[in-house]
């Protein structure tokens, strides 16, 4: 499998990791507090601030993921991996940092490198699209 193909798989799992620690985050809010399951504000506020980044970075990911995916399986499917494969682990490795620095803090140094992290997969996603238009 081509680094570009396990990247894919990467953004996609890294994507579910979060939706299921939500899922569960609000199981164990409904076991212990009793909330109802129709009762979560979709951004997680009601819950606590952690619940509310949690949301926030899956929210970062249905943003963000699809233009992502759309770059790498293009690649793929042109049949232009060798223009990917190089930087498409740093890719997830900048999705995947983001999100955990979101569920970290909210301070103003750590959104710093958040955006940072940001920046990077914007420039690497640029790159690619440059790359492909070219070949």
């Amino acid at each position: 499998m081509s680094a570009t193909a396990t990247a894919v798989l990467g953004l996609a799992g890294w994507f579910l990791f979060l939706a299921i620690f939500i899922v569960m985050f609000r199981g164990v809010t409904m076991a212990t507090q009793g909330k109802a399951a129709n009762d979560f504000c979709p951004d997680g506020s009601d819950v606590s601030p952690f619940s509310n980044r949690l949301c926030r970075a899956h929210a970062n990911c249905v943003e963000n993921v699809p233009l992502m995916g759309m770059i790498l399986l293009y690649a793929i499917a042109s049949g232009n991996t060798e223009i990917t494969d190089s930087l498409a682990m740093f890719l997830v490795y900048a999705r995947v940092g983001q999100s955990v620095v979101h569920l970290i803090s909210t301070a103003a140094p750590v959104v710093m490198v958040r955006g940072t992290l940001f920046g990077v997969q914007l420039g690497i996603s640029a790159w690619f699209i440059i790359q492909l238009l070219m070949a």
